[in-house]
């Protein structure tokens, strides 16, 4: 008799989502993590005294799209989050601003400050755009079989008769989309910027879509655990536990067992052999594969080896600080905009030449960059009068050009990001910062496994996304494996805080488990 019904390799979010749907169903579940803690991307740890950073993922945004706080009963094992509102707010160097609320017309009188024309522009985006965006909702929410792509993007979008121009603007870059609707390059780099954040440049084709799903924001904006990022895996640890789940951490899997063609358990560094019904892997992909060894199906292993991971494209650096930025476009701290993900990037163009430098293999010389000083809606994050500050910039590649190292050249790096700040937020001084965490590429990938740094597994291009996601042979969840199944980042929807991947993958295994094909 097997150990356990599932077996699941990693405790990210998506694969604690999975075993949470499982163990609630009444399913014998073992999370096998090698980190001293669950969570992966989405964990929170005080790497200084008194001051708690998010390791990962910092703002909970998809989420709330879906049912999984309210069906996992979340709210019972100390998971509260808080509204964090506006949305984003971003400064230019002429000294002019914008807002984004959750609500829409606060929003578009921030927008009129700058462009009366794109205030309206923007109303009419908004309206247009949302149930496309609603029905991308229900597309990640579900596998993405040719009858969910066309239930949900096809007649969900409700398009009517003309759906040639909306058509045609789906299938554009998202660059020349903004560009061809706002007038003001601020709004056209507030949007922009919150597009590139999952990896498309403003540049490529098809890229549209990630720029127009930004209705969602008006739905439930952003959401932040007390706690920190990471209260969420540890509530979804505590309520498999709950349910009579075990999770081993500090335990790497070193193998996928396979017997006769299926998977059924796996061995461990520390010794452990623990077996199960199925295994189901939120490990990326490419690690997936590594695990299975000679258990992979070589014509599989040939798909996943042509899959692309990217270069990286993001570094964070966590400061301890004892000042709130002081935006000279918005003077005062604390203030409502550092409620807000602060957005550093001026116009498409600054995002562009920035993306060039990645292209060369350089660390961008003028970054665009997102402030998170979450600290000022939740002060547990830092000791009194101090705060928290996340920058992320964009881009960073893994690999570097003129054979430069990243552990050399970190310092160099977080000193640019935090000078590039301090060109809209003058006292962001060296000397406000009383201690830093710097997460370059290459620490995403020995610190959280995040091969080459991306924290999307693999990129996400049109043909790596949704029926394509790893590959169109594996998008069901299910692996070429008998009993093993995926779910992670690296399967649809890819990354993201969103655990639609984590809840998929559960539904697929108990459909399974129903129909006793496993």
């Amino acid at each position: 008799m097997p150990d356990f019904d599932a077996v699941i390799v990693g405790a990210g979010h998506n694969a604690l989502v999975c075993a949470g749907y499982l163990a609630k169903a009444g399913y014998h579940v073992a999370v096998v993590e090698r980190r001293h803690t669950v969570g992966g991307a989405v964990v929170t740890e005080e790497i200084i005294d008194g001051f708690k950073f998010d390791l990962g993922g910092s703002a909970h945004i998809l989420i709330h799209h879906t049912p999984i706080v309210k069906d996992l009963g979340l709210a019972r094992y100390d998971l509260d989050y808080i509204d964090v509102d506006p949305i984003f707010f971003a400064p230019f160097p002429d000294g002019s601003h914008l807002f984004i609320w959750k609500d829409l017309d606060k929003t578009c009188e921030s927008i009129a400050q700058i462009s009366p024309r794109d205030a309206e522009t923007y109303r009419a985006f908004i309206k247009q755009w949302q149930p496309m965006a609603e029905g991308m909702v229900r597309t990640f929410n579900s596998t993405p079989s040719p009858y969910n792509l066309f239930k949900h993007l096809i007649l969900g979008a409700n398009f009517g008769r003309n759906w040639q121009e909306p058509l045609n603007q789906i299938i554009r870059s998202y660059g020349h989309f903004l560009r061809n609707t706002f007038e003001s390059p601020q709004l056209q780099a507030l949007i922009g910027w919150m597009a590139a954040q999952s990896g498309p440049p403003p540049g490529e084709a098809f890229s549209a879509p990630f720029a127009l799903w930004h209705p969602l924001y008006h739905q439930v904006g952003i959401k932040r655990p007390k706690g920190g990022s990471g209260m969420l895996t540890q509530s979804l640890a505590k309520m498999i536990t709950a349910y009579g789940g075990s999770i081993y951490t500090d335990n790497p899997v070193t193998q996928i067992i396979t017997q006769n063609g299926r998977a059924v358990g796996v061995h461990t560094q520390n010794g452990q052999t623990i077996t199960g019904r199925v295994v189901i892997s939120g490990a990326h992909i490419h690690t997936t594969m590594k695990l299975l060894g000679e258990g992979a199906p070589p014509r599989a292993k040939r798909i996943i080896d042509g899959t692309r991971i990217g270069n990286g494209f993001g570094a964070v650096v966590r400061y301890a600080m004892n000042e709130l930025p002081d935006y000279t476009a918005y003077a005062g701290a604390p203030n409502e905009a550092h409620r807000a993900m602060q957005m550093i990037c001026p116009s498409l163009d600054y995002l562009e030449a920035a993306y060039g430098d990645f292209l060369a293999k350089r660390p961008s010389q003028d970054p665009a960059l997102i402030s998170m000083t979450f600290s000022t809606v939740d002060p547990t994050l830092a000791p009194p009068d101090h705060h928290t500050m996340f920058l992320w910039g964009q881009y960073y590649p893994y690999d570097l050009a003129n054979n430069e190292q990243w552990d050399a050249i970190e310092e160099r790096e977080a000193d640019n990001m935090l000078a590039t700040l301090r060109q809209y937020a003058p006292n962001m001084t060296p000397e406000k910062v009383v201690g830093k965490l710097i997460e370059t590429p290459v620490y995403l990938e020995r610190t959280l496994g995040l091969l080459q740094g991306n924290v999307m597994h693999l990129e996400m291009s049109l043909d790596q996304m949704m029926a394509f996601r790893p590959a169109l042979s594996m998008s069901n969840y299910r692996a070429p494996v008998k009993g093993l199944y995926l779910t992670g980042a690296s399967t649809h929807p890819g990354g993201g805080i969103m655990g639609a991947a984590g809840r998929n993958a559960a539904h697929v295994v108990l459909n399974d488990f129903a129909r006793r094909r496993i």
